[in-house]
């Protein structure tokens, strides 16, 4: 469990002097008018489709296996808008970690569906929420945060100092943070009857996982780690969807309980996991991260990659 993150003094060490000048830039940039900040942020994100050709093909890849009946011309257009919010996420970082709840609330657009968070907490059990990878996730939970805390269970960053700022951000929404090794925790803080983030939308390899559609692609590599907590006697399962306007608020809605989930057939329920997925990202299908490689893994190991 992460409640705080300390400040060290070897941060300041030539180690992170590089780290300090992209962190200093970002901070500058929170407090520039909103609009302007969105504005940049589009800007970041021409550059990476133009310059970051390699990121550009997987997301081009992916949104040609899941939408095979796209015009091509449709295909490249989401493509295109999906790195203008590929750059705004890198500038909605900053707006996350260090905005003041003034700010944050004039972007509050609308959060429907809590009501499935009181009616399970009122059962006595904790609320296990499955959330894809939405480019603006960081502002999407500072937003939720505002109305209802919950306990992000995340990856710990390799850098010390970034995972010092990481932390910190992500505190000013959640009550605290759990490692992704740490599943006796997440347990816990089910049985505390509290709700937890999950995202299971990553391809985390042959490890438990099963081959289950997801859009197109009859077999994508999905991970059974959300069936082992749902499995718990302590937590009902629902989901997320968020999308932000085209003012730049954030609207979030929580999706009904999955009933009778887990069933005890781990592929069924995969397949249950991922439609939810694609409930999510068909909101707004330009703000989903199409920048990582979903499909890397395939039922056949000697297959060829389709990032290729």
């Amino acid at each position: 469990m992460v409640s705080s993150s300390p400040f060290k003094a070897s941060f300041l060490g030539p180690r992170y002097w590089l780290t300090w000048v992209g962190i200093f830039f970002l901070y500058l940039i929170s407090w520039l008018p909103h609009k302007l900040q969105l504005a940049l942020g589009k800007l970041l994100g021409r550059l990476v489709h133009r310059f970051m050709k390699r990121r550009r093909h997987i997301a081009e890849v992916n949104i040609r296996l899941c939408f095979p009946e796209m015009p091509e011309h449709e295909q490249r257009e989401l493509v295109r808008k999906n790195m203008e919010n590929t750059g705004i996420a890198m500038i909605e970082t900053g707006m996350a970690w260090w905005w003041p709840e003034w700010r944050v609330k004039k972007v509050y657009g609308s959060i429907k569906g809590l009501e499935y968070f009181q009616q399970i907490q009122q059962s006595g059990k904790g609320v296990l929420l499955l959330v894809p990878h939405i480019l603006h996730l960081e502002m999407a939970s500072r937003v939720m945060g505002l109305k209802h805390q919950g306990i992000g269970f995340y990856r710990p960053h390799n850098n010390p100092l970034m995972e010092y700022f990481t932390t910190n951000g992500r505190l000013r929404s959640n009550e605290y943070l759990i490692g992704k090794k740490d599943v006796k925790g997440l347990l816990q803080a089910l049985k505390n009857k509290k709700v937890c983030y999950y995202l299971p939308d990553q391809d985390y390899g042959r490890n438990r996982c099963e081959f289950a559609p997801f859009y197109a692609v009859k077999d994508t590599a999905t991970t059974t780690g959300a069936l082992l907590f749902a499995n718990s006697k302590n937590c009902e399962t629902v989901s997320l969807t968020s999308r932000r306007d085209e003012n730049g608020c954030y609207h979030l809605e929580v999706l009904p309980i999955l009933e009778n989930f887990p069933s005890g057939d781990n592929l069924a329920d995969v397949t249950r996991v991922n439609q939810r997925m694609e409930q999510a990202i068909n909101v707004a299908p330009e703000q989903y991260m199409w920048l990582h490689r979903r499909f890397k893994t395939r039922p056949d190991k000697n297959a060829p990659s389709y990032y290729k």
